[in-house]
C-alpha cells in the first residue's frame, strides 16, 4: 500500500482576542470551573479557548475562534474528544447554558490526565457491551 504524503497543515492565524476588563488585551482570565488563572499564551495553538488543568470553557464565540460574539456566555463543560483525520486531538464542549456544541483544539499543556480519562470513559461504561467497542 503506498504511503500519503504528509499533508501540509496551514499555520493558525493569530487572533487579537480581548481578554481584559473593559475589551483590553490581558494576559490572562481565571477558569470559571477550577478558578485558576490560565495564561493566553498556549503551546500549540495561536489561541488558547480553554482552561488546561479543567478543560472547561466559556461560550464566547459563534463562529470562528476568537470572534467574542456569543450572546450566551455560558459554561463550555467538556464532554468527549475527537480525533481529526490527521491525528490531531479536539475537546468537544458543550454548553451548558443553550446546549450548543463545539470542537476546541486541545493545546500542549493541556493536562494529559484529565484527556486520558475522556479517551477511555466509553471502556468504563457497562451499559456499551465490550464487543461492540472491540468491534470498531
Amino acid at each position: 500500500m503506498p504511503r500519503r504524503k504528509p499533508e501540509r497543515r496551514r499555520p493558525q492565524r493569530r487572533k487579537d482576542v480581548l481578554h481584559g476588563q473593559g475589551g483590553a488585551p490581558g494576559d490572562a482570565f481565571r477558569c470559571v470551573g477550577c478558578r485558576l488563572d490560565v495564561p493566553l499564551v498556549a503551546p500549540g495553538t495561536a489561541h488558547r479557548n480553554h482552561c488546561p488543568h479543567c478543560l472547561t470553557s466559556l461560550h464566547l464565540d459563534r463562529r470562528t475562534p476568537g470572534d467574542r460574539s456569543a450572546d450566551c456566555r455560558g459554561r463550555m463543560a467538556p464532554l468527549s474528544l475527537s480525533v481529526r483525520q490527521d491525528g490531531e486531538w479536539m475537546v468537544i464542549h458543550q454548553c451548558l447554558a443553550c446546549g450548543e456544541l463545539s470542537a476546541n483544539r486541545i493545546a500542549g499543556d493541556d493536562n494529559v490526565l484529565v484527556l486520558l480519562r475522556m479517551a477511555l470513559r466509553p471502556l468504563s461504561d457497562a451499559r456499551i457491551p465490550m464487543r461492540a467497542l472491540l468491534a470498531l
